[in-house]
C-alpha cells in the first residue's frame, strides 16, 4: 500500500488527526438550547455548556478513533481513507485504543464536574451506546442507520438544555430531530448519485433515488412547519414569547426556509454535503447560518 507524502505526520499529530477535530463543529448544536433560552451571558449556563462540549468532543473523538479500528483493513484499500492515521499506520493500534479510552474518561469526569451531572452522564452514555451500535452493525440497517446517525445531532442539543437544567420546548425537539434527519437523508441521497450502490457504503444498495426523494421532502416538510410553530409561538413554548422581540424572532423563517431549500437542492443534484463541510465550507449556508443567529441574538438579547 503506497502512502500519500503529503499526510506524513509524527505521533501526536497523528493521534490529533484520528480525534478529528474539525468534526467538533457538531458540537456547537449544544449551544442552541441555552442561547434560545436568554441564558447565554449565565456564567453557570456557561460554564455547564463549556463542559458539555468538551465531554461531546471528547467522547466523539473516541469513538471516531474505535471505528477507524474496526474498519482498518476496509480503508485501506479505500482511495481516501487509507491515509488516515491509523490506516496508514502512523498511529499503532496499541497508542489508538489508549487514546480511544483515555477521551472516553475525559468526557465522563469532565460532564460529572457540573451540578448534578445525572442527565448529561446519561446522554453520553446513550450517545455511546447508540454510537458503539452503528459501528458494530446498525450501520447495515437501512433507515435505522438514519436515526442512529440523526440521533447524535439530538442529544448534542438536548445536552446543552439538560447540563443546565433548562426548559426544552416541544418545537425545539421536533426541529432539532428532523433537521437531523434531513441532512443525514440528503448525504444519502447524494452519495447514492455519486457512488451507486457498488460504492464503500453497502447500506446505499437497500435505497432507490425515489426512496430518499420522498424521505427528503418529508424531513424538510416536518423542519419548516416544526420551525415556523416555534418561531410564532407566543407561549412558553416558543420562541415568540413576550421576553422577546416578536418580529426579528419571526424574521428568522426566512434563512432557514432558503437553507432547507439550499441543501435540499444540492442534494438532489448530487452535491449534498456532510453537516460539518456544510458550516465550515458552503459560503451560502454560512451566509445563511449568520443571518439567523443575528436576527436570534437581537429578538432575544436585543
Amino acid at each position: 500500500m503506497s502512502r500519500n507524502p503529503q499526510t506524513t505526520r509524527g505521533p501526536l499529530r497523528a493521534l490529533i488527526s484520528a480525534m478529528r477535530p474539525v468534526q467538533w463543529v457538531k458540537n456547537v448544536l449544544i449551544g442552541v438550547a441555552p442561547a434560545a433560552a436568554g441564558e447565554i451571558h449565565n456564567a453557570g449556563v456557561l460554564r455547564h455548556t463549556g463542559a458539555a462540549f468538551v465531554s461531546f468532543c471528547a467522547l466523539s473523538s473516541a469513538i471516531y478513533i474505535l471505528n477507524d479500528l474496526r474498519d482498518i483493513e476496509q480503508d485501506r484499500q479505500h482511495p481516501k481513507k487509507q491515509y488516515r492515521a491509523i490506516a496508514s499506520g502512523q498511529l499503532s493500534k496499541g497508542t489508538a485504543y489508549a487514546a480511544s479510552l483515555a477521551l472516553a474518561i475525559v468526557a465522563f469526569v469532565v460532564a460529572s464536574a457540573i451540578w448534578h451531572p445525572q442527565g448529561l452522564l446519561l446522554i453520553l452514555g446513550l450517545y455511546l451506546v447508540i454510537s458503539v451500535s452503528y459501528s458494530m452493525f446498525l450501520k447495515q440497517v437501512p433507515v435505522l442507520e438514519f436515526g442512529a446517525v440523526a440521533s447524535g445531532f439530538f442529544l448534542r442539543a438536548y445536552a446543552g438544555a439538560v447540563a443546565s437544567h433548562l426548559f426544552v420546548s416541544t418545537w425545539f425537539l421536533v426541529v432539532i430531530s428532523f433537521g437531523a434527519l434531513f441532512l443525514v437523508t440528503g448525504k444519502r441521497s447524494s452519495e447514492l448519485k455519486n457512488v451507486g450502490v457498488r460504492g464503500t457504503r453497502q447500506v446505499l444498495s437497500e435505497y432507490t433515488p425515489q426512496f430518499l426523494h420522498s424521505a427528503l421532502t418529508l424531513c424538510a416538510t416536518v423542519v419548516v412547519t416544526g420551525y415556523c410553530l416555534w418561531a410564532f409561538d407566543t407561549s412558553s413554548t416558543g420562541l415568540s414569547s413576550v421576553h422577546h422581540n416578536i418580529v426579528p424572532i419571526r424574521l428568522t423563517v426566512i434563512p432557514v426556509v432558503f437553507a432547507i431549500l439550499f441543501i435540499m437542492r444540492s442534494a438532489e443534484a448530487g452535491n449534498g454535503q456532510s453537516p460539518e463541510d456544510l458550516v465550515l465550507h458552503d459560503r451560502v449556508v454560512q451566509v445563511l447560518g449568520l443571518i439567523w443567529i443575528a436576527l436570534v441574538y437581537i429578538g432575544i438579547y436585543g
